[in-house]
């Protein structure tokens, strides 16, 4: 019965508006973490003064934190794979591709602790606050990972061009920021340098027989109940 609901039942537009707000909350958590790699006060000028950068920062970075509650909140109220407000928050306890969209919890829970920091950062002290503000850093390439393990349209064209766009703006983001002040702590930069190449070629090695992969609904832990429905989502949006 539920194969035959799940054939016969099309996207919702929550469903819709999950896969839009996930796209633009990756596109703008990339873009914040380039220009905080980038530390562009180092690039102000008369033009462009230090405090029009630290805004474009700022501001870039509220926006992404506005869509990832957005695509949060439209996770939670769509149907098709029943994702409790518990899951949205607490990692692996989802019965949806668990450890893909634990790994999008664990970027939510990051980017929440770097947000409620920065509007305690006066009672936090700088310190502390510019510990936590490391975190948005890591959230970046868990957030990725997430989005190319539970994204429906991790095969389609125009998201394949946008993960590659993300990937290279911000690794060279952290390659232009890293050989700039060669050779000052070298062995430091030249792991820095090292973590992001690998990382690149992770993504090269895994993503053809992973998400790319035949049956990827099925490996990446998708309900069996909900693998008919997968499997004539994907075609209609291909014949699109």
């Amino acid at each position: 019965m539920n194969a035959i609901l799940a054939t016969t039942t099309g996207p919702s537009i929550a469903w819709y508006l999950t896969r839009a707000t996930g796209a633009v909350a990756m596109l703008l958590l990339t873009a914040s973490v380039a220009l905080g790699v980038l530390n562009v006060s180092r690039y102000s000028s008369a033009r462009w003064p230090r405090f029009l950068f630290d805004a474009l920062h700022r501001n870039v970075s509220l926006l992404a934190v506005v869509f990832l509650a957005l695509h949060v909140i439209t996770t939670v109220l769509d149907t098709f794979a029943h994702i409790s407000l518990v899951s949205a928050f607490i990692p692996f306890t989802s019965s949806y591709r668990p450890f893909w969209l634990g790994l999008g919890t664990i970027a939510c829970d990051l980017l929440l602790a770097l947000l409620i920091t920065s509007l305690m950062r006066r009672r936090l002290g700088f310190a502390a606050w510019r510990t936590t503000h490391w975190l948005a850093y890591a959230c970046w390439p868990i957030a990725l990972l997430h989005g190319l393990g539970t994204g429906s349209d991790v095969k389609s064209a125009w998201m394949l061009l946008l993960t590659v766009a993300c990937v290279l703006l911000v690794i060279a983001a952290v390659w232009v920021r890293l050989l700039r002040g060669w050779p000052d702590n070298a062995r430091v930069r030249g792991g820095a340098l090292a973590a992001s190449a690998a990382f690149a070629l992770f993504l090269v090695v895994w993503v053809p027989s992973g998400p790319l992969g035949s049956e990827w609904a099925k490996r990446s832990g998708t309900p069996s109940t909900l693998l008919p429905h997968a499997s004539t989502t994907r075609t209609a949006e291909v014949s699109r």
